[in-house]
């Protein structure tokens, strides 16, 4: 591969401050098309920021429900575009012989934004057919640590750093000890890297950890988590009212408007220790 995307991009820009102007160099987050396929067959193509995009495709086949373990996934490599050179914006994904592919699953349209179209009963009930296992319940976590996060991820965001244009995703333990973090432009796909990450590593499920998010916990957010088998979801924002929904369904603790000493619990307030549940 001659050049690899990269995760950042420097660009001339003009900088005005209170009257004055100067033309200087800034740094941009990338955004670029990842198609991914199982084989030779395309399953999907989401703009992301480059980089850890194998984390991304085994993450995104993972909570998707196209593969359920490691050992279906054989092999993920860059494959060919149309010059016949290895391109850094397709990944195909080698599965093990025998794995079985829900098919109509790879016909869909893998299409996440709010206004997809998808009722909130029929999403939760596609949640339901999978058969996904009720988070660790005897996981606990100190209110205190819970507020250290937000201040520990911001300070491993290294490409945030330099562009303040992306979202993260990071596993805590329940000591708040940063286990992994991924960015990226799309907040969906840094979680699909952080759960890749986990699932390439073998180290799911992630009974143990605390998944803490920038920006929104919405809908897809948690499902990914509940795939994973993540206890406690964290954001710094609100999260919607479907996934408050789904997360109370299946007793996951989500947490919302994680900002210094403050948070809300909109589910599974059971986990963090010496705070009374409601009746």
């Amino acid at each position: 591969m001659r050049h690899p995307p990269q995760p950042a991009k420097t660009t001339g820009v003009l900088e005005w401050i209170a009257g004055r102007q100067r033309h200087v160099l800034d740094e941009l987050a990338a955004e670029e098309p990842l198609e991914i396929r199982i084989g030779d067959t395309p399953v999907s193509v989401t703009m992301r920021t480059p980089g850890d995009d194998f984390d991304l495709a085994a993450g995104f086949l993972l909570t998707e429900g196209i593969i359920k373990r490691r050992e279906h996934v054989v092999r993920i490599a860059y494959a060919n575009g149309p010059d016949h050179q290895p391109s850094g914006n397709i990944v195909a994904v080698t599965l093990a012989a025998g794995t079985e592919v829900d098919r109509a699953r790879l016909d869909r349209h893998f299409v996440t934004t709010s206004s997809c179209g998808i009722c909130g009963k029929a999403s939760i009930d596609a949640v339901r057919a999978r058969e996904i296992e009720r988070p660790n319940p005897a996981f606990s976590l100190d209110p205190e640590r819970l507020t250290q996060l937000p201040d520990a991820l911001r300070a491993a965001q290294r490409i945030f750093g330099r562009t303040g244009g992306l979202h993260a995703a990071a596993l805590f333990t329940r000591s708040g000890a940063l286990v992994a973090i991924r960015e990226d432009i799309g907040r969906h796909n840094a979680v699909d890297k952080i759960i890749g990450h986990a699932l390439l590593d073998g180290g799911l499920p992630l009974s143990e950890c605390v998944l803490m998010v920038s920006g929104r916990g919405g809908f897809e957010i948690v499902q990914k988590a509940l795939v994973a088998g993540v206890p406690v979801v964290a954001s710094v924002s609100a999260p919607s009212s479907l996934a408050v929904q789904l997360a109370r369904d299946y007793g996951l603790t989500l947490v919302g408007f994680l900002r210094g000493s403050r948070f809300v619990v909109y589910a599974g307030e059971s986990r963090l220790e010496n705070v009374e549940s409601n009746p």
